[in-house]
């Protein structure tokens, strides 16, 4: 299985620029980050620092996401935030250079919550617009932008896949962009009530890429009561054949007892 550790919400513990070598040292070779900076456009040095972690650890770093804004505080992406686009686009060419630098090439654009003030029309012209952007961007290198349905944001509204493919196909549809892609987070969509094994058997063969957490509690695998492994080999024979996004909450000491367990048992 191929997995990728995402040091944004694993790993906490140590200093951001510390676990990717942490990572690789549980056993892993590859990573995964939100967006490490403040700003989207971060100094020269600090994007440097961030991609020689990457590089002095030796692991491959699979995928970025664009600035989405305060997380803690609650945002949830730039793209459809009219008042941010400027901010938002300032950020696609500092995301490229980092994924040409470091090999990666799949960029999770988070939608971005309902603003006030702001039409849902509004918000969504907006979105398309900055999509089309970021999709003519990262395909100079290669790359897809992903985008993701999410939970416990109240104000976000791609919920299910089908909300994501909708935008998706009306990108497609205005601009002819096809490098981008549902970010099928198993996680998310469970928790949202989609039916995730349907959602695979319809669209596997074109997931940009997969994300698992158990649920309820977003812990490891095995933690909860869905059926991850299940759902990770029928979208392999579906055609699936990205990395395996690790985008759970566990204490370091104990994130990957569940892989340890794993190995030995096919062992």
């Amino acid at each position: 299985m191929t997995y990728t550790v995402n040091c944004s919400i694993l790993l906490t513990e140590l200093p951001l620029l510390e676990r990717p070598a942490a990572a690789k040292k549980a056993g892993f070779d590859a990573v995964e980050f939100w967006w490490p900076f403040s700003t989207s456009t971060p100094s020269a040095s600090e994007v440097a620092a961030f991609e020689n972690a990457i590089t002095d650890a030796g692991v491959q770093l699979t995928g970025l996401n664009f600035n989405a804004g305060d997380m803690p505080g609650g945002d949830r992406g730039l793209v459809s935030w009219p008042e941010r686009q400027a901010d938002f686009r300032a950020n696609v060419p500092v995301v490229v250079g980092i994924g040409e630098r470091l090999g990666c090439r799949a960029f999770n654009a988070l939608y971005g919550n309902r603003v006030a003030g702001v039409s849902p029309e509004e918000q969504d012209a907006v979105a398309i617009e900055n999509l089309a952007f970021a999709a003519d961007a990262v395909s100079r290198i290669g790359g897809t932008v992903l985008l993701e349905p999410v939970s416990g944001a109240d104000r976000y509204p791609l919920l299910t896949a089908q909300d994501a493919l909708d935008v998706i196909e009306k990108v497609t549809a205005k601009t002819g962009k096809s490098n981008i892609k549902l970010l099928a987070d198993f996680y998310h969509l469970s928790v949202n009530g989609d039916d995730v094994g349907q959602v695979i058997e319809n669209h596997a063969k074109d997931f940009g890429h997969i994300q698992i957490a158990d649920a309820p509690g977003r812990g490891a695998p095995g933690s909860g009561d869905l059926p991850l492994g299940e759902w990770i080999a029928r979208s392999r024979e579906l055609g699936y054949d990205g990395h395996i996004g690790l985008e759970y909450k566990e204490p370091a000491d104990a994130a990957f007892n569940w892989a340890i367990r794993d190995h030995a048992a096919r062992s």
